[in-house]
């Protein structure tokens, strides 16, 4: 029949006006009336079966309430207070969502997941990661909410859940009940089919009459279907998303070793004649079912570290009442504003500032820092962190998915969202794998069925199963995610895993000095006026200028005028490398290198290593400060030597500085007065020599730096956190958390070099036996079960030793790129 134009193309409702929803079907726009509809047209398009709109006699049936029908409640992620706890604003209108996402198993999953949530209107971009069952999800807000998004997930069979301490606890209890329930299933099923095998075959089948061989076989079919079916549907679930996805995932041919072995016996059970294998297939799902039970709990324990970030946020709050008094609220019930108070070994609920004359707390999970930090009154106190001594007041400044423990556990998790290279190549490894499985089983099955028939099928599954790609497919994501966690530990977050490789090849290390080599801020030392200007009056007006920047050196200067009530400036304007500008009425104000800031022509006698103020006129100040290296540069300067990193530093400063900080750091490639481009064509000829960068910097002022390099680490602390662009951050602030992290990823990498040789190696070992007949499809299943084990328990021994062994590789490159202009 014909829908008319004014109905919704699915299901033929009438449409409202201002309420048209679009989708395209069939190669044209199609009118819809609602979500549902929209939702069930573009499923039936993504699955090729787009003709069924022309066939069809009746219209679509309308979809039940979605929110129902996925058997969610999603009028609680509308509200702002709950939305707050998962949603990130990423400025510029997108959003980001982190999520737990329960029953994700294999690449197939994943595929799904992305395919399903990037055909919503507005989503940007969508990242799934099978083995820590992270998703990252950026969106436009202007085009979607979060329950949208929630509702999809649902719809295409998962479950998504905050990444809080509920949501972990949540989604390990159900994961672990469900895979429990299966193995008990399993176990009972392969026991007692094992026991009616015995009395088939050890020694009473010729005494049996036809009548008992008939009910044991009978009974062995009523004890195997429940293990198939429901045990092990787990593996026909993954198989069926693999091929949907058109790949072949590894628990293809599982899935198909299980319903051949069935099949076969069932259909040897209703002719009444032949052998019968329920006892094998039992015992191969149960032993299958150990082996994934034992990985879930080693992947549990390698994704413990990180998890343990969501779980430092309290559940509950004590907030102070204005007419005195403390009452109990759920963390999600405080406003920014609100005045806390945390009890001695307390946890800080909220990013805040401190109240009280003073206290101590512990950020080492936060910082990795183990020993008590000191705060003072107006000091930021971070949530998560454990308060020493107490109690104390704080006033709530940031709350949910804005406070720095958030930003930390976002950067980390965003990180096991990503599927780095080696994952993606192994993947693709995977699915060819599976083809040469499928294509020697074949084989197999061919060869036995021409010389001895009666061997054929079970060697066939031996084959099937034994060679089963399940270790290699492992072998990479299990490495990364323990490494992601370890390195996480130590206070090193990985942002994008791909830097992981770079970062072990890497051959030059570039810093920059201020902020990064020294102390993050320098501190004022003298200054010099001229034209009868006061101090005073001068450091206010620098202040002033300085003030927007964030700069180390601006910062400096900004806090020694701590009175916050600026001179009116106007067209304030910041020049990379060089210093500020700005308007103070009709003066023209520069604040910044000595040959920025002074008119043209004019020079300034012994201040080229200092900050200097001018207007038109002339000079008006000049500032000196004086820096300090980090307590550990030396250290880590020199760990990374042993290394065979080869140390550079690349400053805008002035070469007296500059020299002093390499002298003191026994650096002797060193080059000042940069600019941020001059920066870049530094690095750009290690990298053509054949070099591979590390450059490190301070994260906010460097990110021209840190983007050219092959890989960028940011020293970055409190909320700038949440701001770096970079590859890897420090989220200690020490430069001695640098050579340990290199050790560890090329431990990393060991370990994954180590588990793809052993997954070859067992498989060239093991499939010629089972080809040859002399591998039982049970045994079959404990190899493969424990080949997989192997791989994650080889995985976790990823940074169990504080002190890594350090691999050194040899500079390949020595460099000397003469000096340009400087910067601030």
């Amino acid at each position: 029949m014909t829908i008319a134009g004014d109905s919704c193309w699915h299901c033929g409702e009438p449409l409202q006006a201002g309420a048209v929803i679009r989708a395209r079907v069939a190669g044209q726009s199609r009118n819809l009336c609602c979500h549902g509809c929209r939702a069930a047209a573009e499923w039936i398009e993504q699955l090729g079966l787009a003709d069924y709109y022309r066939l069809r006699s009746q219209p679509g049936e309308k979809p039940a309430d979605p929110a129902a029908a996925a058997g969610i409640d999603l009028a609680p992620w509308g509200r702002p207070e709950n939305a707050r706890y998962v949603v990130r604003d990423l400025g510029d209108g997108h959003r980001e969502a982190l999520l737990l996402i329960s029953g994700i198993r294999c690449s197939a999953c994943v595929w799904l997941l992305e395919r399903a949530l990037g055909s919503l209107p507005g989503v940007v971009s969508v990242r799934v990661n099978a083995v820590s069952q992270r998703a990252r999800i950026v969106w436009r807000d202007t085009d979607l909410q979060l329950p949208q998004l929630l509702l999809m997930i649902s719809r295409a069979g998962y479950r998504a859940l905050p990444l809080d301490a509920q949501g972990l606890d949540d989604v390990r209890r159900h994961e672990s009940r469900a895979a429990l329930k299966r193995l008990l299933v399993a176990g009972f099923g392969m026991m007692q089919a094992m026991m009616y095998a015995t009395a088939l075959y050890l020694g009473g089948i010729d005494s049996l009459d036809a009548s008992t061989r008939e009910l044991l076989r009978w009974l062995g079919l009523l004890v195997a279907t429940p293990v198939v079916f429901y045990a092990a549907r787990p593996f026909f679930a993954g198989a069926l998303r693999s091929l949907r996805a058109g790949r072949l995932g590894m628990d293809v041919p599982i899935a198909t070793a299980i319903a051949a072995v069935y099949a076969a016996s069932l259909f040897e059970t209703l002719r009444g004649g032949g052998e019968v294998y329920f006892d094998s297939v039992s015992m191969f799902v149960f032993f299958l079912l150990t082996g994934r039970y034992l990985e879930m709990r080693a992947r549990h324990r390698a994704c413990d570290l990180t998890d343990a970030l969501a779980r430092l946020a309290p559940t509950f709050a004590d907030r102070c009442l204005d007419a005195g008094g403390i009452e109990r609220v759920g963390i999600r019930e405080l406003h920014v504003g609100d005045r806390v108070q945390v009890s001695e070994g307390g946890i800080v609920p909220a990013d805040g500032v401190l109240l009280t004359q003073s206290c101590r707390v512990d950020e080492a999970l936060l910082s990795g820092e183990s020993a008590p930090v000191a705060k003072q009154r107006g000091d930021r106190l971070i949530a998560g962190s454990v308060l020493e001594g107490g109690p104390v007041q704080l006033r709530v400044e940031r709350l949910g998915a804005d406070t720095a423990l958030a930003g930390i556990a976002a950067l980390v998790m965003r990180a096991q969202a990503e599927r780095p290279k080696l994952e993606r190549a192994g993947e693709r490894a995977t699915s060819r794998f599976v083809a040469r499985v499928l294509s020697l089983t074949a084989i197999t099955l061919i060869g036995w069925y021409i010389v001895d028939p009666s061997r054929a099928f079970a060697a066939a599954v031996a084959v099937l199963v034994v060679s089963c790609p399940c270790a290699f497919a492992l072998a990479v994501p299990a490495a990364i995610t323990r490494a992601l966690a370890a390195l996480a530990q130590r206070g090193v977050l990985v942002v994008r895993p791909d830097a992981l490789q770079a970062l072990a090849d890497c051959t030059h290390a570039v810093f920059d000095k201020t902020g990064t080599l020294t102390q993050a801020t320098p501190t004022l030392g003298e200054v010099e006026t001229f034209g009868g200007v006061s101090q005073t009056e001068a450091l206010h007006i620098a202040a002033s200028l300085a003030r927007p920047s964030r700069h180390p050196v601006a910062r400096a200067i900004a806090a020694a005028y701590p009175d916050r009530k600026d001179v009116e400036l106007h067209d304030v304007m910041s020049h990379s490398g060089l210093g500020m500008s700005g308007l103070l009425g009709n003066r023209s104000l520069r604040l910044g290198r000595c040959d920025f800031a002074q008119p043209a022509g004019q020079t300034l006698p012994d201040c080229e290593d200092a900050v200097v103020l001018a207007d038109e006129r002339g000079p008006i100040a000049a500032f000196r400060l004086h820096e300090r290296l980090r307590p550990d540069a030396r250290a880590a300067i020199d760990a990374l030597r042993a290394q065979g990193v080869a140390a550079i530093i690349a400053s805008g400063d002035h070469q007296t500085r500059v020299a002093d900080i390499a002298a003191q750091l026994r650096i002797t490639d060193w080059h000042a007065r940069l600019l941020p481009a001059d920066k870049l064509a530094l690095l750009a000829d290690l990298r053509a020599r054949g070099a591979r960068v590390l450059a490190v910097g301070d994260g906010v002022n460097d990110a021209p730096v840190l983007a050219g390099a092959d890989v960028a680490i940011a020293m970055a602390e409190g909320p700038e956190l949440t701001q770096a662009s970079s590859d890897i951050v420090l989220t200690s602030g020490r430069l001695g958390a640098i050579a340990p992290a290199r050790a560890l990823v090329q431990q990393t990498l060991a370990v994954v070099r180590q588990n793809q040789r052993w997954a070859l190696y067992y498989n060239l070992a093991a499939v010629p036996l089972a080809a040859l007949g002399l591998v039982p499809p049970w045994l079959a299943a404990i190899g493969m079960s424990l080949s997989s084990l192997g791989v994650v328990l080889n995985a976790l021994r990823i940074g169990r030793n504080a002190s890594q062994t350090t691999t050194t590789h040899p500079a390949a490159v020595s460099a000397s790129v003469s000096q340009g202009a400087g910067a601030l």
